[in-house]
């Protein structure tokens, strides 16, 4: 059997640099989008958002600079995302990770450290296997009610009561698995299993399921210290609450 052909989307604003990374990597197998600012990642990836496997994002670019492409993605798409940047304290690891990124990278680098990060995280991922399709959990339904909360698994809809919740496509899948079983706590490692279909390997991997946590509960105006819907199961993860 072939092995599966991945594309790789990287933004890069440095001619040299954008075409040393894109000639290394195609010399191993993958092919490659290249593009010079954030706003043209942006629109490259919206145009082929279904064939792009991972992304290479450098943070400070012209128009739209690296955290904000991320967020943008992460707005639309689940898609493996490096950063890749000059600025390498913790606290800007930690933003980026915030943001949804699945690494950080920092310059210099070579092209065989950022290859073997790739293939870390391609090894992780089904070649797009699980990008837009609900956890098997809750599949078999239609539509999952829990208290005041409404899924409309085939719409991929979510209602509190009568209000429309604007959810990405992976938040909507997060809380569709966590309010499958109230009650039932799920790992940051079964979460991974269930929506990425990776197991944890790294802090980054649980911090990004943290990030969608978090930003779930703001879309249902929930809160960690006096939840409603998802609580923090210290050192185990999380749980959907029965609701009365």
């Amino acid at each position: 059997m072939s092995k599966p052909s991945y594309t790789i989307l990287i933004a890069e604003d440095d001619f040299r640099t954008r075409t040393a990374l894109a000639n290394s990597l195609k010399s191993v197998g993958y092919q490659v989008i290249a593009v010079a600012d954030g706003q043209e990642a942006v629109d490259s990836f919206r145009a082929a958002a279904e064939d792009i496997d991972l992304v290479v994002l450098d943070v400070l670019m012209p128009k739209l600079d690296g955290l904000q492409v991320c967020q943008a993605l992460r707005a639309v798409s689940d898609v493996p995302i490096i950063l890749a940047t000059v600025l390498g304290s913790s606290s800007d690891r930690v933003t980026g990770l915030e943001m949804g990124a699945n690494d950080y990278i920092v310059k210099p680098f070579s092209t065989k450290e950022l290859i073997a990060r790739i293939r870390s995280i391609l090894r992780r991922v089904p070649k797009r296997a699980s990008k837009y399709t609900l956890t098997s959990q809750v599949s078999h339904r239609s539509v999952l009610e829990v208290g005041r909360l409404t899924l409309d698994l085939n719409a991929r809809r979510a209602y509190i009561g009568s209000h429309h919740l604007r959810l990405t496509e992976i938040e909507f899948r997060l809380l569709s698995l966590l309010a499958s079983k109230p009650g039932h706590i799920f790992s940051r490692g079964d979460i991974l299993q269930s929506l990425w279909g990776y197991d944890a390997s790294s802090a980054s991997d649980t911090k990004t399921v943290d990030v969608h946590i978090s930003r779930l509960r703001i879309k249902l105006n929930d809160t960690a210290r006096d939840p409603k819907f998802i609580v923090t199961i210290r050192g185990r993860g999380y749980m959907f609450l029965i609701q009365r």
